[in-house]
């Protein structure tokens, strides 16, 4: 554990992209091999559309990420936060406790409130448009709902007085993770229960891609699920049952136009529909 404890305080950032393509190639590959759907579309243009976003991310992360760093040694210097007031433990442990609580906060938290302020859903109707989920999709985020993200992250660090080892453990994780969870991937069901007590499976996750609520407003998580599972927001639909985006925008053309989605959050702000949304809960 104090060998991967030391490898990512110092990771350098060509490894983490490297986490990244290669959890994105993985899984590509695996749809291949094991659909969950047979999904009729060109998967190259899919690719496109949403590696364009996590290039998006990647900008803006890198100039904020100085960011994250003060917030941590902050943290360290003035003894603060959740694992600073905690007594001594093993390393693993301090690992678990921090990477959990950055999930809730940075993951499971931003990811309701996002469904919950009308603003912040604007930004993450991006995510939901996709009628294609795959691996790729985990990275489909406007670059406004990025910056939310980001400000989550730096929160979570706060509150835990996370070492940036514990940090940067997390968001590889939270990237892997999040490509595995929207994988279009097909798992024996038992192997998928069992995993989803733990961590967010690719069933678990694919209910909340559903096009309808109550559905959409369902399974938060990213790592692990715990916290819907605690927290009342839990829910099961068969596979068979699921339909990929999001009623109150239908038309896949318009949400395969990059241009058409990077204004969706303005259109969403102002229009009428958004009303009709609200008294469902999309608010």
């Amino acid at each position: 554990m104090e060998a991967i404890y030391n490898y990512f305080e110092t990771i350098p950032p060509a490894h983490r992209s490297i986490i990244l393509v290669s959890g994105i190639a993985f899984f590509w590959i695996l749809e291949y091999i094991i659909p969950l759907f047979q999904l009729k579309y060109s998967k190259l243009r899919h690719a496109g559309i949403n590696i364009f976003f996590t290039l998006t991310t990647i900008l803006v992360n890198f100039p904020l990420a100085f960011l994250l760093l003060k917030t941590s040694d902050w943290t360290i210097a003035n003894n603060f936060g959740i694992l600073q007031w905690l007594p001594v433990m093993p390393l693993w442990l301090k690992v678990l406790l921090g990477v959990m609580i950055l999930d809730f906060i940075s993951a499971w938290l931003a990811h309701w409130v996002e469904h919950k302020v009308k603003v912040l859903w604007g930004f993450h109707l991006i995510h939901h448009t996709d009628h294609e989920v795959d691996t790729t999709t985990a990275n489909r985020h406007h670059p406004g709902e990025s910056v939310v993200r980001f400000i989550f992250t730096c929160f979570g660090t706060f509150v835990v007085g996370a070492p940036i080892a514990i940090i940067m453990i997390y968001q590889a994780l939270s990237v892997i993770l999040s490509q595995f969870n929207h994988a279009n991937i097909s798992l024996p069901k038992k192997v998928d229960e069992v995993l989803s007590w733990v961590i967010v499976s690719p069933d678990m996750h694919k209910v909340h891609h559903h096009y309808k609520l109550p559905y959409t407003d369902s399974n938060y998580g990213n790592i692990f699920s715990i916290w819907d599972r605690l927290l009342g927001t839990f829910m099961k639909l068969p596979n068979s049952e699921i339909v990929y985006g999001v009623d109150t925008y239908p038309n896949e053309q318009e949400n395969s136009d990059l241009g058409a989605l990077l204004k969706i959050p303005f259109k969403a702000y102002k229009s009428p529909e958004k009303t009709d949304v609200k008294s469902t809960g999309q608010l």
